[in-house]
């Protein structure tokens, strides 16, 4: 990454999970659990991808 290029945060950052704020700059647009996910999907007539983490 050049030094001129910011990063810009996903709506993760607004998390308290550790694990989701990992996962704060990356460029997937993710959605934590929440109604607001729900209803992207079924505006947009599309599945739910589930991430559960790992160990």
């Amino acid at each position: 990454m050049t030094a001129n290029k910011k990063r810009i945060p996903n709506r993760l950052s607004r998390e308290k999970s550790p694990y989701l704020l990992q996962h704060q700059y990356n460029p997937v647009d993710w959605f934590p659990w929440s109604e607001e996910a729900f209803q992207k999907a079924k505006n947009e007539d599309k599945p739910i991808f589930l991430s559960i983490g790992y160990s």
